[in-house]
């Protein structure tokens, strides 16, 4: 067996040691009334802030073993934020060249912690002509960067295997240990890396838990007509990661939705979660009528909320973008409401 290179050892090192692990806390406050056992898988806590960090890692160890990617290699990815600021951090460890490939959906935030790190920028202006998407767009301009560079390697998220086995072999292992056997989880859906690595863990397991898919209104994947205005939740095409039969059934949520359930976590359990949470949060609230007393149900919280205070946090852009008849709504989700 040959020796591990320098690319491979440092992938182990420093801040990377610290992805996973996240904690899994009880929601109480919630759903006060509800008789069953709600936790949130805390993925904020990764270092880089996400969920985004373990196929990341993952990703990268594999091609690294592969001999894909060397110490001059340009890694590209296309990213709504958080994969990019994923692979920012771990390209820093690496000493290898990112850039990320984005859209003006992409939080200015997530662009200054982008930067922060050292990696590039490529925007994206320009929609697919034949789609009206931007994620078409950004993968034909990563294939562009990819050919043009020549050294360089694409790690695709949205069709790598190891994105699905990185919450496989990680982040179901984690729930499992903490809780055993559940009977609900609740991820969003964007890569679908997440919804196919959890899955895949549950029916491996023999589990009988109800996995639930949540997507934005106006996705490819389930969201059907509507307007995404927040990165995170949904895909402008079905990404290859996705199979029918993944999830036991599907919610899908709009933007108001994302702000108010993430609003709602914040006053009731002071978790400052970013805007697919609150999606994920408003799904569960449906979904409360289906579970028997004391079912244990899982949410996964893809990642944190302070980099949403300009968007989901700010009354302001609410008000704009969804009138005053939002702040009503908003109202009704105070503690003592």
């Amino acid at each position: 067996m040959a020796s591990p290179n320098r690319l491979q050892l440092e992938a182990g090192t420093g801040v990377l040691r610290l992805i996973g692990g996240t904690p899994l806390v009880p929601l109480r406050r919630l759903f006060p009334d509800a008789r069953v056992n709600i936790y949130a898988k805390l993925e904020m806590y990764n270092p880089g802030g996400s969920a985004k960090d373990r196929p990341a890692l993952r990703m990268m160890r594999e091609t690294i073993a592969r001999g894909q990617v060397g110490p001059g290699t340009t890694i590209v990815e296309s990213s709504s934020g958080n994969m990019a600021i994923s692979l920012a951090m771990i390209c820093g460890v690496l000493g290898l060249r990112l850039i990320c490939v984005v859209d003006p959906r992409t939080a200015e935030t997530n662009l200054r912690i982008i930067r922060s790190y050292g990696a590039e920028i490529d925007f994206v202006n320009e929609p697919d002509p034949a789609t009206g998407e931007y994620l078409p767009a950004r993968i034909a301009r990563v294939n562009e960067l990819v050919n043009r560079i020549g050294d360089a390697y694409w790690p695709n998220q949205y069709g790598n295997e190891f994105n699905a086995a990185a919450h496989r072999d990680t982040t179901m292992p984690e729930i499992a240990a903490a809780v055993g056997e559940i009977d609900m989880l609740l991820v969003g859906v964007s890569s679908c890396g997440s919804l196919r690595g959890c899955s895949d863990y549950v029916r491996e397991q023999g589990w009988r838990t109800a996995v639930i898919g949540v997507d934005a209104a106006g996705s490819a994947i389930f969201g059907g007509p509507g307007i995404r205005r927040l990165p995170g939740l949904g895909a402008g095409v079905v990404p290859p990661l996705f199979a029918p039969g993944l999830a036991d059934g599907h919610e899908t949520v709009s933007d108001l939705d994302c702000v108010i359930g993430c609003r709602r976590l914040l006053r009731r359990e002071s978790i400052m979660a970013g805007g697919s949470a609150g999606g994920v949060i408003a799904a569960l609230g449906r979904r409360l009528s289906q579970l028997t007393d004391g079912a244990n149900v899982v949410v996964m919280l893809a990642d944190r909320g302070d980099r949403y205070l300009d968007t989901v946090y700010c009354d302001d852009w609410l008000r704009s973008g969804f009138g005053e008849d939002a702040a009503a709504r908003l109202a009704a989700e105070r503690p003592n409401a």
